[in-house]
């Protein structure tokens, strides 16, 4: 039991730092406090789903950002993309970011979140001086798609915790 003791304590350490460093805000919680022994994968099962949730609201977001680059020239690299400007419906953008936000913020994913206004912002603002707008969303984007994928791995990471304790015949800690 005493391997169940240290992992139920790496496990309530890991879950501080989790808020510690703003991955997750009091939201969390609560969707914790919804779980009990009749439903006991419930949080499992609701992060999966913003997961699915999350990767295809960023390939929507994706596609209404980047046009593929057409060239009638012999040379063409699919690979490099080519923003046309007029093409993008920036609250279509908004619509998805909003979206997104949304399900951030019902799971407690507080640092996408976070990312997901400052990227409805930037997505708002269609005349910058200097920048254009697409540009500016499309390094939103990319923060919105690393912010994500930071909180992906830590969430695995912290069901697995529960899934070795669990193995090992403990319980999970009250948080």
């Amino acid at each position: 039991m005493d391997g169940v003791v240290q992992l139920q304590k790496q496990l309530v350490d890991y879950i501080a730092s989790l808020f510690h460093e703003g991955f997750l805000d009091e939201q969390f919680n609560q969707l914790q406090q919804l779980q009990d022994e009749s439903n006991p994968d419930f949080v499992v099962e609701v992060v999966s789903l913003f997961f699915e949730d999350s990767e295809r609201l960023l390939n929507e977001l994706a596609k209404a950002l980047w046009v593929p680059f057409r060239s009638s020239s012999s040379f063409f690299n699919p690979n490099i993309l080519f923003r046309e400007q007029e093409t993008i419906d920036f609250r279509k953008v908004d619509a998805h970011v909003h979206q997104f936000k949304g399900s951030s913020s019902s799971i407690g994913a507080h640092r996408v979140q976070n990312v997901c206004i400052t990227f409805r912002n930037y997505c708002e603002e269609q005349n910058v001086e200097g920048v254009e707008p697409w540009h500016r969303c499309l390094k939103c984007l990319q923060q919105v798609k690393h912010e994500y994928s930071l909180v992906r791995n830590k969430l695995e990471t912290l069901f697995q915790l529960e899934k070795q304790i669990i193995a090992a015949g403990g319980s999970l800690p009250a948080t």
